[in-house]
């Protein structure tokens, strides 16, 4: 049997990229469960105090948040590039149902957290709800193995890339507090000179970029936008190569060095400093909140709904088709999976609450529950439903193509 056009599609630069998250995930989680132990042990008071230590002016926490989360949407941008370049998005016609996914995944869970929150002090947390944890969500996916099928993956990472690009806007958009436009102009004039050094010059080398985006980044800093916009911008002028293999690409290889230092190094020291999570006497009630109670419908009931919804409208409507090696059993699955927020909620969480100690703490005990619940049902639907996949596989697309 020939492999599909589908199946060649995914790459060895998407292969290394599932690998690496898939790790990440399990890091992540552990960083996380350290976290909490010691948050909630005799040494809670120490440990939360050690991320407010200042440095250069700036506690630790913002380093974390606003220096070291720059690199990861660095990379979040480099994998998007590669993405509309050369991978699922480069082909509209194979791009409008993650893209479709992604619509739904993200309007409908802000919907319900804004049907709860609407005209209350926490309303600013609409965007916690919206995005989707890549390394998560294809860690969960290694777990069912050789039954899950490629196109599955492929899916998985399209859409939840361009969830994080909503979220992103989102957080360039609704979470800037105070502008100062001359340093924003100074940000938008480096980054202007490095798309002329790409685009005009062909300047190859990378450390010309990586200056710029350090003087981009401070600016940014300065101007009141979130800073970590800067690393998806600097993404975008780093010359790229439509050949995966082109180990010539700046793009291809920063995005190759720096899968390593995010997946097990960034993320798991973001997870220890933002998932100190306090579990005092009156956890339930934080969680019986009309915030805590949005972000859980929005992560574990909103994600799969809006996810599935648009995409059968979608596929009715014939604006696109479901691929061959797909069943609806395994969107609805993904779009249970795309429930887990954790990373990018955890992040806008810090935004939308920035200074709300009590609420930041009961938002983010909210998405740790509710990414668990949607990660545990993906894999229990999954699981059941793929048992048998060479059987009812071949009846469902039979019927699907009649």
């Amino acid at each position: 049997m020939k492999p599909t056009h589908l199946a060649r599609a995914v790459t060895l630069s998407f292969e290394r990229f599932v690998q690496s998250e898939k790790s990440a995930g399990i890091v992540l989680l552990f960083c996380t469960a350290v976290s909490l132990v010691i948050a909630n042990s005799a040494l809670g008071p120490q440990y939360l105090a050690s991320w407010h230590v200042s440095l250069g002016g700036l506690s630790l926490e913002l380093w974390i948040n606003d220096g070291l989360m720059a690199i990861f949407f660095l990379l979040i941008g480099l994998e998007l590039e590669r993405e509309l370049y050369s991978g699922e998005l480069s082909n509209f016609k194979n791009a409008l149902l993650p893209i479709v996914a992604a619509l739904g995944g993200t309007i409908v869970p802000a919907g319900i957290h804004f049907a709860f929150n609407h005209g209350t002090s926490s309303q600013a947390g609409i965007g916690i709800p919206m995005a989707t944890d890549i390394a998560f969500a294809l860690g969960a996916l290694a777990l069912l193995g050789a039954r899950i099928p490629a196109a599955l993956k492929v899916f998985v990472v399209a859409f939840a890339v361009i969830d994080d690009l909503c979220a992103i806007i989102v957080i360039a958009l609704f979470y800037t507090q105070q502008l100062h436009w001359h340093y924003l102009l100074g940000a938008l004039s480096i980054w202007l000179i490095l798309i002329y050094l790409n685009r005009r010059l062909r300047i190859m080398a990378l450390s010309p970029y990586l200056i710029g985006g350090a003087a981009m980044w401070v600016c940014m800093l300065l101007s009141g936008v979130h800073a970590t916009i800067a690393g998806v911008m600097l993404a975008f002028a780093i010359p790229y190569s439509a050949k995966d293999e082109d180990s010539s690409s700046p793009s291809h290889r920063l995005e190759h060095s720096l899968h390593k230092p995010v997946a097990f190094m960034i993320l798991p020291i973001f997870a220890l400093a933002n998932t100190a999570i306090v579990i005092g006497p009156d956890w339930a009630a934080q969680l019986n909140s009309v915030n805590s109670i949005g972000v859980m419908a929005g992560l574990v009931l909103g994600k799969p709904l809006g996810i599935t919804l648009f995409c059968l409208l979608a596929v009715s409507l014939k604006i696109c088709r479901l691929p061959a090696e797909l069943q609806w059993r395994h969107l609805i699955g993904a779009a249970m999976l795309g429930g887990i927020g954790f990373t990018m909620s955890i992040f806008i969480t810090n935004l939308a609450f920035d200074g709300q100690a009590e609420l930041i703490n009961a938002s983010k005990m909210a998405i740790l529950l509710a990414s668990f619940c949607a990660g545990l049902a993906g894999l229990v639907w999954l699981g059941f439903t793929t048992a048998s996949s060479d059987h009812s596989g071949s009846i469902e697309t039979s019927e699907k193509n009649s």
